[in-house]
């Protein structure tokens, strides 16, 4: 029951290229940065992502991105990242947006093995009706384009048909773990990430503090160990690195 592995290189070793990941994080809010810098580390490619969205230009997800590690997303925010609009409008990567609402019961559900549900955001659009550009030609001209979607009404009102999301591997990041995989979130920082956990079918989790089991009130845990099967204990320099995507400062 021990899930504790002693690097994060080491928890990220059987990643392999074009290996589908549901990582946390919401703008660079609980993004699971220290398995991110591993992951580039090792080189891997083709990677095939789900997440809110995929990080600044340099932080998050963005340093895969920028090395052209990724080639597709999966996601609902992809603002604020001047190399991911490059990319996706010059047919370097495959785009899927998605509401957000909807993304997050897509990974719960895939998670609580649901494989599809019907919602009514995005009906009638062509987020049910097709041909929202997934990737673009290098002339501009669309290439590949979103497909339509059941729709059906109940009780006179119309919904589209979703499909759960799972994935080879899910990276999320934790305030506080045990060594059982059980895991809480700080506020805002839980956003995406037992959503992403419950979808992958090997959860990596980095927690900025590990305690022993029993340590944590069960009423306390957000996310059981039974979607986590390894955890990485940060550094204190580790958990405190955190970035402020937006700085305000008023006088």
């Amino acid at each position: 029951m021990d899930k504790v592995v002693a690097t994060a290189r080491e928890a990220l070793a059987d990643v392999a290229d074009g290996a589908s990941l549901a990582v946390g994080g919401f703008g660079l809010s609980g993004v699971p940065d220290v398995l991110i810098q591993a992951l580039y580390a090792t080189g891997t490619t083709g990677l095939r992502v789900v997440s809110n969205n995929c990080g600044v230009d340099g932080a998050g997800l963005g340093i895969l991105l920028a090395a052209g590690r990724i080639s597709r997303v999966t996601g609902s925010y992809v603002g604020d990242n001047k190399e991911f609009a490059r990319q996706y409008l010059s047919g370097e990567l495959l785009v899927e947006l998605t509401p957000q609402g909807t993304l997050a019961e897509r990974l719960r559900a895939g998670g609580c093995g649901v494989p599809a549900f019907f919602t009514p955001a995005g009906v009638g659009t062509q987020v049910a009706d097709g041909g929202l550009p997934w990737l673009y030609a290098p002339d501009g001209t669309v290439a590949v384009s979103s497909p339509p979607k059941e729709v059906r009404e109940f009780d006179g009102r119309s919904y589209v048909l979703e499909h759960g999301i799972t994935t080879d591997f899910a990276l999320v990041r934790a305030a506080v773990g045990d060594r059982h995989g059980n895991l809480v979130f700080h506020r805002a920082a839980r956003n995406f990430n037992p959503l992403a956990a419950m979808a992958g079918r090997i959860t990596i989790a980095e927690v900025e503090q590990l305690v022993e089991p029993g340590v944590l009130d069960p009423d306390e845990i957000h996310l059981p160990g039974i979607f986590v099967q390894r955890v990485v204990e940060l550094t204190a320099e580790q958990a405190a690195d955190k970035r402020i995507e937006k700085r305000t400062v008023r006088h």
